[in-house]
């Protein structure tokens, strides 16, 4: 049976982003999870976080598609 939840430890590894980023996700709401048990350890859907991929592609094709050249000058992650 595949894994219904993940620790955000698996999220890292699975976006390749550190602990504090997955975090943050989490916290702001981008990528939807849950607290269980007496310490609250957050837990991701696997469904929730193919979705949160799903999303960014979207985003990433339309960020693409209005700035086609920006990546290639060195200025994809600038603010604009």
């Amino acid at each position: 049976m595949a894994q219904r939840f993940l620790q955000l430890s698996e999220v890292c590894e699975v976006l390749n982003i550190s602990s504090a980023q997955a975090y943050a996700l989490v916290r702001s709401g981008d990528l939807p999870a849950i607290k269980i048990g007496g310490r609250g350890q957050w837990r991701v859907e696997t469904t929730e976080l193919e979705s949160y991929i799903q999303r960014m592609y979207e985003q990433t094709r339309t960020f693409v598609a209005q700035h086609p050249f920006a990546d290639a000058l060195g200025e994809g992650d600038l603010p604009h």
